[in-house]
């Protein structure tokens, strides 16, 4: 065999297995079935967005597979962390969403065997804006009510923001919310506020506000204390920030390593392990279905708020979380009773 032909025999050998590797990936999703995991139950604020973002990736994904929703919840998301983990299939057919709060609990010394950076990290379909309101009825109409009133607020699992975040202020910014656990999700507890069993939320996103109850705003039912972000909401109301209520310098860290999760605003992540080829597919899909018109329509129309962030910054979030001083996470640690 003279040396052209055997340089022109591997050379075709080479474009013809490049060429079933690469159809390969553009078939691998062809006629399959995604599922997406909800933490949370119907209704919620997680499902609603899940269900946006169901009805339109698949158009971004080879192959269009068919996006299902299947709802876990347990435990505060717990439940759905340990299926990715231990359970579900490696292959990019199955990613899920949970609450942005989970992925940073390892750091915050809970032993919920949950390594965030070992997962595949989608991207996010917001950045949160977060705040905490009273009932109307309610005798704590302010910031400063609320640090001499008790305000009763839901909780929903250990591992939970509903829970975490109100002890975290009490404890940096002299607040005095009681927790009432064993709640099922947000959305339980929303219906619950208005019947009188709460008095208030500690820790509710606008954007959840503004997707479940746009009432709650226009028909002033809820009185606004504060709001956890930097700056002001976009488009909403001026509200003052708890970052402002906290004047010692390791409180005031210790405060902002617990609120970066609000970057993370609606996180989706995959199994550990995940074929890199596959985890490209989901990310590039995610990231184009947030800049799809079609869905950026449907999430107007349902007063959705929806803003990128990829699954890079995700991971860089939480890398920066994990690399945070030592004094700063024990001060977070020592307001959360851990």
């Amino acid at each position: 065999m003279s040396f052209i032909f055997r340089t022109a025999l591997i050379a075709a050998l080479g474009l013809t297995v490049g060429a079933a590797q690469a159809q390969t990936t553009d078939d691998f999703y062809k006629g399959k079935q995604i599922s997406m995991l909800v933490y949370s139950g119907a209704g919620s604020t997680y499902d609603i967005y899940g269900r946006l973002l169901a009805h339109h990736m698949s158009e971004h994904i080879p192959g269009k597979p068919t996006i299902i929703l299947q709802y876990m919840v347990g435990a505060g998301g717990l439940k759905e962390v340990d299926y990715l983990s231990r359970i579900a299939v490696r292959d990019g057919t199955v990613f899920g969403t949970i609450g942005r709060g989970l992925a940073f609990e390892r750091l915050l010394g809970q032993d919920n065997h949950f390594d965030p950076l070992q997962f595949t990290w989608i991207g996010s379909m917001n950045r949160e804006n977060t705040i905490a309101l009273s009932w109307r009825t309610s005798p704590v109409k302010t910031f400063d009510d609320l640090q001499k009133t008790e305000l009763l607020v839901p909780g929903t699992g250990v591992g939970a923001d509903s829970e975490i975040m109100p002890r975290a202020y009490n404890n940096l910014a002299g607040t005095k919310f009681k927790i009432i656990s064993g709640y099922r999700d947000t959305s339980e507890a929303g219906l619950q506020l208005e019947t009188g069993e709460l008095g208030g939320l500690a820790y509710w996103s606008w954007s959840a506000i503004t997707a479940s109850h746009p009432d709650w705003i226009r028909d002033n039912k809820i009185n606004l204390l504060f709001q956890t972000g930097a700056d002001p909401i976009p488009g909403g109301p001026k509200i003052a920030s708890i970052r402002d209520k906290v004047a010692d310098p390791v409180a005031h860290q210790a405060l902002e390593l617990l609120l970066a999760r609000e970057t993370m605003g609606r996180p989706f992540l995959a199994p550990p392990g995940l074929p890199p080829e596959r985890a490209k597919i989901l990310r590039d899909a995610f990231a184009a279905t947030m800049r799809d018109p079609a869905f950026i329509e449907e999430a107007a129309r349902g007063n959705i708020e929806v803003s990128l962030v990829t699954g890079e910054e995700v991971d860089t979030v939480l890398k920066n979380a994990i690399n945070a001083p030592p004094e700063v996470v024990n001060r977070l640690k020592k307001a959360l009773d851990r």
